[in-house]
């Protein structure tokens, strides 16, 4: 049996990169899909293959009211939702600290922090609804990075947004474990993905060199491949995994390691 058959699954950030891949591969694996990202035209791209059995949602996760429209689109149109990937969000500009424009901070706190925050009020009353009534368990999958859980030089905002991500699911972990209600964070490393991409350029003179200096604290001394880091957030959202919740899942290529 398909892992996620009859499932219904939000994706935040489904326009590309993780959310784009993740989609596919939980349409695959049978679930129905209410996909999200503010680039509306990548959005329908993403869900067209899928049929009836995708919808979407575009809109910018940091403003409060699209995590709540999402979450009652997913229950108006497929009646209930069972797994929660929170996965839309941005990096800013390699920067010391002080060097750091605000107003960028911001709207990677915003996006990063808030956005996951703002899901999770939306999600979690749902989802325990939903055990009370009938017991069947639901679970949240954050996206979070390595960064979130060490320091990362030069993405010092990233990282504390990161960091508060990593805060809130352990948090809400706690507070929903007996409620039937499984959260957990996954933390990947540089993966082949444009956010990873579009940094090579800042770190050297051409990709190669600058994927180098990327991956040289990385004991595998690589990047991770897209599906490599989907796995795990498969495996983190599967109704399977019935008793881990609280978790930081770091698919870092060994970085947390040493």
């Amino acid at each position: 049996m398909k892992r996620y058959e009859g499932l219904t699954a939000i994706v935040t950030g489904a326009g590309g990169g993780f959310g784009k891949r993740l989609a596919e591969r939980l349409a695959e694996e049978g679930a129905n899909l209410v996909l999200s990202d503010i680039r509306e035209a990548e959005l329908g791209v993403v869900a067209a293959p899928f049929g009836d059995k995708a919808t979407t949602l575009a809109g910018d996760v940091s403003q409060e009211e699209h995590s709540r429209d999402l979450v009652d689109l997913t229950v108006a149109r497929f009646g209930r939702l069972d797994v929660a990937f929170n996965n839309a969000g941005i990096a800013h500009a390699f920067s010391k600290l002080p060097l750091m424009d605000s107003g960028e901070a911001r709207r990677v706190i915003d996006i990063d922090l808030m956005g996951v925050f703002y899901a999770m009020k939306y999600q979690l009353p749902v989802l325990e609804r939903q055990y009370r009534r009938d017991g069947t368990r639901g679970a949240i999958v954050n996206v979070a990075s390595v960064a979130g859980i060490a320091g990362a030089p030069r993405l010092s905002v990233y990282s504390a947004a990161k960091h508060g991500v990593v805060g809130l699911t352990r948090s809400a972990a706690a507070e929903y474990a007996s409620k039937g209600i499984r959260i957990n964070a996954v933390c990947p490393s540089y993966a082949r993905t444009p956010m990873a991409t579009d940094a090579l350029g800042a770190l050297g003179e051409d990709a190669a060199s600058g994927e180098k200096e990327l991956v040289r604290g990385v004991p595998m001394r690589r990047l991770a491949e897209v599906d490599e880091v989907i796995e795990v957030m498969l495996f983190a959202g599967c109704p399977q995994n019935s008793f881990m919740t609280g978790q930081t899942l770091a698919a870092d290529g060994g970085i947390t390691a040493v």
